[in-house]
């Protein structure tokens, strides 16, 4: 075999793992798309007058959701976790429909939870779950 066929039988085979690589990384993601917003089962729910916080729980993590009650314009959106004696977790953006927060780690500890569609808000105090 000359040098030349071993040469394109190495780009070949960089070619083909390249691409095997890139197709792994993009799968993730695409199934991390159509996820639910939060895992665990719901501990809580807040209500206010634009939308509602749905709160989850997962053995010692926790996530909230903020939701608008009458899906439709694109408003600012938010929603917090804050574990006792550490920052909290928060989104804020533009939406239509939903925002959420990944779990959090709490422990042993308690939490406070806001959310806020528009001009509606609501916030707890300190909550053990």
């Amino acid at each position: 075999m000359d040098s030349g066929a071993i040469r394109r039988g190495l780009a070949l085979g960089i070619a083909v793992l390249t691409t095997s690589g890139l197709l792994g990384l993009a799968a993730p993601a695409e199934a991390h798309a159509v996820a639910k917003p939060c895992a665990g089962r719901k501990v809580r729910t807040l209500t206010f007058s634009t939308g509602i916080v749905r709160v989850y729980k997962q053995d010692r993590e926790i996530c909230a959701v903020t939701l608008a009650k009458n899906p439709g314009p694109v408003r600012t959106m938010s929603v917090s976790v804050q574990v006792r004696g550490h920052r909290p977790v928060a989104f804020t953006d533009k939406r239509i429909r939903r925002i959420s927060t990944p779990l959090v780690y709490m422990g042993h500890r308690s939490v406070r939870v806001k959310g806020a569609v528009g001009g509606g808000s609501v916030s707890t105090g300190w909550i053990r779950y």
